[in-house]
């Protein structure tokens, strides 16, 4: 690896510049608000506060497919956070989720409404409370919680790093882009040993552990991460790719894909969703037309 200069860290680390790279603007060392604005709340008792990343993109696919299975509460109100513009620093978000990351959810149906943030508390919580998607007999749910808290540990190695250095960073430094691609392969193989025993990651049924990995690994294995698919070879995880395909060709997944969606193909977003008659509508054309 070759660099103009070695960087030598000073005893105390002090926030004098911005950090730079695509995210620079909302980069900050502290934590709260940095501006009043209340949040929007809808008809429906479920509110979710979220942008169509893979962590907001694993809470739309199980909503949706609770609402496909006919759990009629399970209907929500869905409100892009734009995390570009800085609408999770607002003093609403911000009251949900004290780390100011999207997705947030909200439940009016409680006597006192309860707050959910972080993912996969999120996919956890509406699991439960709607009792699908998550395995009734002790081992195999222990089985898919170990898979999705697997997922919660390692996805930042593949986001915050691989991503960040790869597609994000101002310059491409070689040190940290092998360094991450090597644990991200690591990780794919990981999946795609599991995947070679089994049809879903906790067994034979579908569950919330598929769904959060999905919205990472195999959005990544379909190329849809970072255009880095070529890069990282996901075409040689051939159980990995059988399942990532499976999943992606769910109806509820490809709408799941489009809630709170602001960038990508103009035909998969829908910026926020608030009824379901009309989400229907507005979307059965584009999924019969395999988009």
């Amino acid at each position: 690896m070759s660099q103009e200069t070695e960087y030598v860290p000073p005893a105390v680390w002090t926030w004098e510049k911005a950090s730079g790279g695509t995210f620079a603007s909302i980069n900050r060392p502290v934590a709260g608000p940095t501006h009043d604005k209340a949040l929007p709340v809808g008809a429906h008792p479920l509110q979710l506060y979220s942008l169509a990343t893979p962590n907001g993109v694993k809470v739309t696919v199980l909503l949706e497919e609770l609402l496909a299975l006919g759990h009629t509460g399970a209907e929500y109100d869905a409100w892009l956070i734009n995390i570009g513009e800085g609408d999770q620093f607002g003093s609403g978000f911000v009251e949900i989720n004290p780390n100011s990351k999207i997705p947030a959810l909200v439940d009016y149906s409680t006597p006192k409404p309860t707050r959910v943030f972080e993912s996969g508390s999120i996919l956890l919580y509406l699991a439960e409370r709607f009792g699908d998607f998550l395995p009734k007999g002790p081992a195999a749910r222990v089985e898919a919680l170990n898979w999705l808290f697997w997922q919660m540990g390692s996805a930042p190695y593949l986001g915050g790093g691989f991503g960040h250095f790869y597609a994000y960073a101002p310059v491409k430094l070689e040190y940290p882009i092998d360094r991450f691609a090597m644990e991200t392969k690591r990780q794919l193989d990981v999946l795609d040993r599991r995947l070679a025993e089994v049809p879903y990651l906790a067994g034979d049924a579908y569950t919330i552990a598929d769904m959060a990995n999905w919205a990472w690994y195999g959005q990544l294995a379909l190329g849809r991460l970072y255009d880095a698919d070529e890069f990282l070879q996901v075409q040689d995880y051939q159980h990995l790719q059988r399942w990532a395909k499976a999943i992606d060709a769910r109806p509820a997944v490809q709408r799941g894909r489009m809630v709170n969606r602001t960038f990508g193909e103009p035909e998969m977003q829908l910026h926020e969703r608030h009824d379901a008659s009309d989400f229907e509508r507005k979307t059965q054309d584009k999924l019969n037309s395999g988009v």
